[in-house]
């Protein structure tokens, strides 16, 4: 192996990742650097690599994608799917073929192409990417309600499949226009969904008995998820289903079952996801020439532009008006459609099968990921602080280490740093409240362990070592947060001065409070006012204005408001849309 390319490949990754806090800084998507720096080391940059093996590519790609929708599908969280998993489900099918549809009628006009070309360009570029949204939000430091984040992490990671299968069906139909072309691409829809599906479910509760039933050296648990979930990707590809929603679907089930050192796996997984995105971008990159990309630049942009203002808005729209969306977060789920890796890798099929027109297709690909990066990727974050569709949040912990021990269950040690300015002034241990089944391991304050007794104050500086269970880490990040965040998002200014049960009347709130709420029966309770207003399925910050008063939900349990924030009259205009 020569010595340079291998020098070349690292000096690559090393300028990617110290280029990657720019991302922060000026609101670029992460996934853009890695992908300029790929095509500045191409053969019309100073790097001047030819590489165009797009089969070792392919290959590549492929096993890039899988790591990233395994580590995608650990995060995905089952509770989520009570309010993200029906209209995640429709933008991720129907909406996919929505806009594989309308995007194939504008590619069809500004290319001049054949129609099942077109609506193969269509295709490639339906699916969103998950990675990409993600990334860019929790760099930002969003956190988003849940309605709105569940809807965008399921759609986003379930919603490649389906661009999968459109993309195959019509690659299947240009290569064979004979009359078993239709069967055929029945035959391939079954195949991809229901062997994708039965493969990932199954595959993923075989890899938690195997991970639960062996013990192992604490590193090598994520080795072995990692190696599992591609065993099931690669066993569901030969078998003929979609590899990918599989490996997504054995991700879910890995992620919301009790598996052995599961805070480590995640904490690798996160870094091999990383690898495999920078890795995965830059190897993009490497194909693309930009002196291919700029003869198709007018009707590509066009075609991005549209698919950006009005293709993805009207997909929207249209599928999502039967659920409990305001008009703030379907216009924040009607922008954040951008595209990333999927749309490139799947544009490498044609080439792969040699179609006709297969080097336009790719190059028009590659074209919108960069306008969608440009354009949605810079304004996302500024978008969503604009819309109001922050919740505050607690702190997360600094380190989460799992004990693995019988006698200790679910418990782990977490670490919590305090910072901010509620931490400025000291506060004893005693006074602070913890949920239940906690306790405070240790306190650590410049460099030396303190035992945590109860007359022990803590600032901000210290770092508490707490036991606790997974279960318990939102009501305990919010005891020990101390993070700066923008007034509005402020504790009492969120929620409003006092706290009110689920289950109080609003005849018991029109008695203590004095005010009267004419349109609706005082027998009503508060939690029953959320589930009207949002059929059925609220969550945290969600608001029902009556008269003078505004209730924000505090707190949820399944579908259900258990406590309500009242805000009186003077208070109720920061909060209303």
């Amino acid at each position: 192996m020569d010595p340079t390319l291998t020098l070349i490949g690292a000096l690559m990754l090393v300028i990617s990742i110290v280029l990657s806090p720019l991302s922060s800084r000026v609101g670029m998507p992460v996934l853009l650097i890695f992908l300029v720096v790929g095509m500045m080391m191409g053969e019309d940059g100073p790097g001047g690599i030819e590489f165009d093996d797009f089969e070792l590519a392919f290959v590549i790609a492929n096993l890039a994608l899988g790591v990233i929708l395994l580590d995608g599908g650990m995060r995905t969280r089952a509770e989520t799917f009570r309010v993200g998993l029906k209209p995640a489900l429709v933008l991720a099918t129907l909406g996919v073929a929505m806009t594989a549809g309308g995007a194939a009628i504008v590619a069809w006009w500004v290319f001049d192409l054949h129609w099942l070309t077109a609506l193969l360009i269509g295709a490639i570029i339906s699916s969103t990417d998950a990675a990409a949204v993600f990334s860019l939000l929790q760099g930002r430091g969003l956190h988003l309600n849940e309605r709105v984040s569940a809807t965008l992490e399921i759609e986003s990671g379930s919603n490649d499949p389906m661009a999968i299968f459109l993309t195959l069906m019509l690659v299947t139909l240009i290569a064979n226009t004979g009359d078993q072309a239709g069967w055929a691409a029945l035959t391939l829809l079954i195949k991809q969904f229901g062997i994708g599906g039965i493969a990932g479910i199954l595959g993923g509760f075989a890899v938690v008995e195997l991970a639960n039933r062996i013990r192992l050296t604490p590193s090598l648990y994520p080795l072995l998820v990692a190696a599992a979930g591609i065993s099931v990707f690669s066993a569901t590809n030969a078998l003929g289903g979609s590899g990918f929603l599989a490996i997504y679907l054995a991700g879910v089930v890995i992620g919301n079952r009790h598996v052995r050192m599961m805070p480590m796996i995640l904490q690798v997984h996160d870094g091999l996801a990383w690898l495999a995105q920078l890795c995965l971008f830059l190897m993009l990159g490497l194909l693309v020439n930009p002196s291919d990309l700029i003869p198709l630049a007018g009707g590509g942009l066009i075609l991005a532009l549209a698919l950006i203002f009005v293709i993805r808005p009207l997909t929207v729209m249209l599928t999502l008006w039967p659920f409990a969306f305001n008009r703030r977060e379907l216009g924040f789920i009607s922008w954040v459609g951008l595209r990333g890796a999927v749309p490139i890798v799947l544009a490498l099929f044609p080439i792969i099968a040699d179609l006709p027109e297969a080097q336009l297709v790719f190059h028009a690909a590659f074209f919108i990921v960069l306008v969608s990066l440009l354009v949605q990727g810079t304004t996302m974050a500024p978008l969503a602080r604009k819309l109001r569709l922050e919740v505050p949040a607690g702190e997360d912990p600094y380190r989460r280490l799992p004990l693995d021990a019988p006698a200790a269950g679910d418990h782990e040690l977490m670490l919590f740093p305090l910072r901010g300015e509620s931490w400025e002034t000291p506060r004893r241990l005693s006074q602070l409240r913890f949920p239940e089944n906690t306790a405070v391991a240790g306190v650590f304050r410049n460099r030396v362990c303190l035992q945590p007794k109860g007359d022990l104050e803590v600032a901000s500086g210290d770092m508490v070592a707490m036991f606790a269970t997974p279960g318990v880490l939102p009501e305990l990040g919010k005891a020990l947060s101390g993070r700066h965040a923008p007034k509005y998002l402020a504790e009492r200014a969120f929620f409003g001065d006092f706290v009110l049960n689920g289950d109080a009347l609003l005849g018991d709130v029109e008695q203590v409070y004095g005010i009267e709420f004419d349109e609706l029966p005082p027998e009503l309770s508060l939690a029953e006012c959320f589930a009207r207003r949002t059929k059925g399925h609220p969550v945290v910050g969600d608001i029902v204005t009556l008269g003078p008063v505004t209730l924000v939900a505090r707190a949820t349990n399944a579908d259900q408001v258990t406590k309500v924030g009242l805000k009186m009259d003077s208070s109720r205009d920061s909060q209303k849309s």
